[in-house]
């Protein structure tokens, strides 16, 4: 985390880190402004609550968690209804490929059109490198506050 909060400073943004109790440490050295949450599942609530997009860079099983939470949530529609609506999910690839290919088996037959389809899947944007998530994200700004 220390890199993107690193590399949004040193492009003029405002950074905010969402920290918790239960670690030792605090906020690294290019957070401008420090929110401190009690649990892991507060945590996580105020991430979903204050992100205007989620960017989920590799990372180990809380960010996996990060990943799934937001990601049920909006397939659930209940991001809608806690958190003011669905945003962009961006997910690095190749790092969370394999967790891709495993949920793109959840799916449904369209019987009609004859073709396998997982709803799940519409929430995901693919992305390979930094610049590729900022270009999604410019051409998505109706979303996205800068």
């Amino acid at each position: 985390m220390e890199a993107s909060a690193r590399g949004a400073r040193e492009a003029g943004g405002h950074t905010i880190g969402v920290t918790c109790e239960i670690w030792s440490g605090k906020a690294n050295q290019w957070i401008v402004e420090e929110v401190r949450t009690r649990s892991f599942s507060e945590r996580i609530m105020t991430l979903l609550e204050r992100g205007d997009a989620y960017v989920v860079l590799p990372g180990g099983t809380g960010t996996l968690a990060e990943l799934a939470l937001a990601w049920e949530m909006m397939n659930k529609a209940s991001l809608s209804r806690t958190v003011g609506g669905s945003k962009p999910l961006l997910v690095m690839s190749p790092y969370w490929q394999p967790v891709i290919n495993c949920l793109e088996q959840e799916g449904q037959l369209n019987s009609t059109l004859r073709e396998w389809r997982s709803p799940a899947m519409e929430i995901v944007t693919l992305v390979t490198d930094v610049e590729q998530a900022v270009e999604y994200l410019k051409k998505n700004r109706q979303h996205v506050s800068f």
